[in-house]
């Protein structure tokens, strides 16, 4: 069976390759389903955190391993207590890049409707991070919210909480990202803050929120400095340790937040946003390509990231 795998380099470095015998799974029993890839998506922050030996990666010794999380896969075995999905059926499914896999019926899945293209489908788990993240926040309506980064989960960040009636502010260094996410007409200004940007353009006590996307550790305590008093600020790119000025949260009462994944609450209401037209996939799909041309663009994303956007992997 194909699968994408990490693996250790001579040098200590990391790669991501195709190998053809991964193991197989299991036959399904009692409420699980069988599936067949279809496609699969890149989880940028998560599988460059594994590539680089970041805070949620696998140790060397435990090398090689598959990871990612966006595994859009046909049914085409049932269990015996299986209920409601059947052979033919289309899902997404919280799995690694792996040609096969079995899961429950009633796992961290989505059986998909018939109009969702299922390649937008495979970027349901880094969106779906996104609503979860929104949803921690729970933004009011005009709430001012800054959104820090505009890799993938940052631009769909800036749609869902465009779509909870917030005004939107976002934020980059990399002007490329800053046009895709200006193309998409919801946030209310799109600043660039490279150099001396953002002591330019971010005022202390603007925001209701900030979401922080980026994870640059000395970013922490000026993001609080953003916020109004007793604002949020939601930390979710991975890092190790977070550093900031006590007395600087202190003063202004801040709620720092965090969330994990996401559930599947939150994948059926990003699939009613994106069916609706309020969330849009497809314009953040930079590549999508063979899974044979994977290996490349793991190359790019341990040593060139801000090239990558979205990224589908097509397995049939």
């Amino acid at each position: 069976m194909r699968a994408l795998i990490v693996k250790s380099l001579p040098d200590k470095r990391r790669e991501k390759v195709v190998v053809n015998d991964w193991k197989e799974p299991a036959s399904p029993i009692g409420n699980e389903v069988l599936c067949q890839a279809v496609f699969t998506g890149l989880t940028n922050g998560t599988e460059r955190n594994q590539l680089i030996g970041g805070n949620y990666s696998s140790s060397d010794d435990r090398l090689p391993t598959t990871d990612g999380y966006q595994n859009v896969g046909r049914v085409i075995q049932t269990g015996p207590n299986v209920t409601q999905l059947q052979v033919g059926d289309l899902i997404y499914a919280s799995v690694n890049h792996v040609e096969r896999f079995t899961i429950p019926e009633d796992g961290l899945l989505l059986k998909l409707p018939e109009d969702v293209d299922p390649g937008e489908a495979a970027l349901f788990g880094i969106s779906g991070v996104a609503m979860h993240c929104c949803r921690r926040v729970d933004p009011r309506i005009g709430e001012k919210v800054l959104i820090v980064g505009q890799g993938c989960i940052g631009m769909f960040a800036a749609q869902i909480i465009y779509a909870m009636g917030a005004r939107v502010t976002v934020c980059d260094i990399e002007e490329s990202r800053l046009e895709q996410i200006r193309q998409l007409g919801v946030a209310e200004h799109v600043l660039n803050t490279s150099n001396d940007g953002w002591e330019k353009q971010i005022q202390d006590g603007e925001f209701d929120a900030v979401m922080d996307f980026a994870g640059v550790p000395e970013m922490v305590t000026p993001m609080i400095y953003a916020c109004k008093t007793r604002g949020r600020l939601l930390l979710v790119a991975g890092r190790f340790d977070v550093n900031y000025t006590f007395n600087v949260g202190q003063g202004k009462e801040i709620s720092i937040l965090q969330c994990s994944h996401f559930t599947c609450d939150d994948l059926e209401n990003l699939c009613r946003l994106l069916r609706q037209g309020s969330v849009k996939i497809a314009p953040l799909i930079r590549h999508r390509v063979s899974v044979d041309e994977a290996p490349q663009i793991y190359n790019w994303l341990r040593d060139e990231p801000m090239c990558l956007l979205g990224t589908v992997f097509q397995w049939e």
